[in-house]
């Protein structure tokens, strides 16, 4: 393995997930900072960036979820994420590269945790909202 001298740059994630898995945002995220703490990253600032229809179908999914990252981590260890990131079964598609065209307030100004902890919460709400209506349904 590769040895880095304990240097550290900032890269810029973008994570696509399925509209069917992202009904369930919260392990979506979830996952995502687990894919990164795999890889000794730490983590500058996350959000949801887009919910839009994909130019062409992957793995049969018309429409799809945009999980924008910032972090900083050791180069080393950016070909771990790459590889976790491909072998799941949650994420789509991922693109990492090097934001040196930000500054850490410029990646902590982007971060949208709280609407993404919002979110979350919503969907959560309308699936147990969805779920007790289908209940009284069937009885």
């Amino acid at each position: 393995m590769a040895e880095s001298k304990g240097r550290k740059n900032h890269y810029e994630g973008m994570f696509l997930v399925s509209q069917a898995v992202a009904a369930d945002l919260g392990s979506v995220v979830d996952h995502i900072k687990e894919i990164l703490s795999r890889a000794s990253a730490d983590l500058i600032a996350m959000k949801k960036w887009d919910d839009r229809r994909l130019a062409y179908e992957i793995q049969k999914h018309k429409r799809g979820v945009y999980i924008l990252t910032y972090f900083s981590c050791d180069p080393v260890n950016i070909v771990g994420i790459e590889r976790d990131s491909s072998l799941s079964e949650t994420v789509l598609r991922s693109m990492v590269t090097r934001a040196d065209h930000l500054t850490i307030e410029e990646m902590q100004a982007a971060d949208g945790q709280t609407d993404l902890d919002t979110e979350i919460k919503l969907r959560a709400e309308e699936s147990s909202d969805a779920g007790a209506e289908t209940a009284e349904a069937s009885a």
